[in-house]
């Protein structure tokens, strides 16, 4: 079952997903700018693409992903200012 939802950052909505897979969830949050992405997708593609993209791991809830800091992201992502070891509710001022 896959759960959609909004968050608002400053006057911005990041849109959400969280979505049961396996014994994991799949978890997105997307901004205009770009998206945060749990461990199941690809950052590799999201570069291939030249996708605005974070990647953070260790997640099953949204709560958590909220809390999470940035494992990797694309050169498109670093460009925008985001870099590994930041906090997740900083990035999504960025992509907003």
């Amino acid at each position: 079952m896959a759960r959609l939802s909004k968050i608002k950052t400053d006057k911005k909505n990041i849109r959400t997903l969280v979505m049961k897979l396996g014994n994991k969830n799949l978890i997105v949050l997307r901004g205009q700018k770009g998206y945060v992405m749990c461990g199941y997708l690809s950052l590799k593609a999201a570069g291939k693409f030249k996708d605005a993209a974070a990647v953070i791991t260790g997640v099953s809830t949204l709560k958590e992903a909220l809390k999470a800091k940035v494992y990797s992201a694309t050169l498109k992502a670093k460009r925008l200012g985001i870099h590994k070891g930041q906090c997740i509710k900083d990035v999504l001022k960025i992509i907003a």
